[in-house]
């Protein structure tokens, strides 16, 4: 008799939801969801609670678009308008300077400058020497705007031709094979437009990341708050 009591009194508790009541012992009541985390970027990266989020952790997030096009050779009319003119004249005169720049940017640290321009110089000028034109370094510099696409989950040229064109939509799904083809097709930008591709990579490194000089290497901390709390009265 008590038993039954307390059993129709727990259900007549009008403190109690109805949906928690009538579940079973063993299972929990459903829980609201977590809000979503606050975002911001840091050195181009996006930050999630102080934590910086890594390339492959995107996961369904759209890709961004570059800030430039690869033949926008003077960059646009903004803040950085100075900037890219220099960046044009360094892809036209002396790729090798900047190459070594934009890895420098890339790595946020110093001494990559010289381990990545002296190698550029040598495979420019032997490319020259043997073959007549600049075939050898393209080969050694494309990674780095694999790097670049990966780290700021960046559009690469294959997704950009098949939103155009509306084909190969199972390829891009894939993201093994899509990031594969988008490998092959950061090779071949470096090979048939190498000067525009180190010019585009440059303004999108300057845009998103201050040279390791202005800062002595250190990367951008950022302290996040915490999220909002709520407090409510235990039952």
């Amino acid at each position: 008799m008590g038993a039954a009591a307390n059993n129709h009194e727990e259900e007549s508790n009008p403190l109690i939801p109805a949906a928690v009541a009538a579940a079973p012992a063993d299972e929990k009541p459903p829980q609201a969801p977590a809000p979503e985390a606050a975002k911001c970027y840091a050195d181009g990266v996006p930050v999630v609670m102080g934590e910086p989020v890594l390339a492959h952790a995107f996961g369904g997030l759209p890709r961004e678009s570059w800030n430039s096009g690869i033949l926008s050779c003077l960059g646009r009319n903004d803040e950085f308008c100075s900037s890219d003119v220099e960046v044009c004249l360094l892809g036209t005169v002396a790729p090798c300077v900047l190459y070594g720049s934009n890895v420098e940017r890339l790595a946020a640290g110093q001494g990559t400058f010289a381990n990545s321009c002296l190698p550029y110089t040598g495979l420019y000028m032997l490319g020259n020497s043997l073959f007549g034109w600049n075939c050898l370094a393209p080969w050694f510099s494309h990674p780095t705007r694999t790097a670049i696409r990966r780290r700021y989950n960046l559009e690469g040229n294959f997704e950009a031709f098949t939103r155009q064109c509306g084909c190969c939509g199972s390829l891009v799904e894939d993201e093994e094979r899509r990031e594969h083809l988008e490998a092959v097709c950061d090779l071949a930008t470096h090979y048939l437009c190498h000067p525009c591709a180190l010019c585009q990579e440059g303004r999108e490194l300057r845009r998103r990341v201050p040279h390791p000089g202005f800062n002595n290497g250190h990367s951008v901390f950022v302290m996040m708050p915490p999220m909002e709390q709520t407090m409510g009265r235990g039952m």
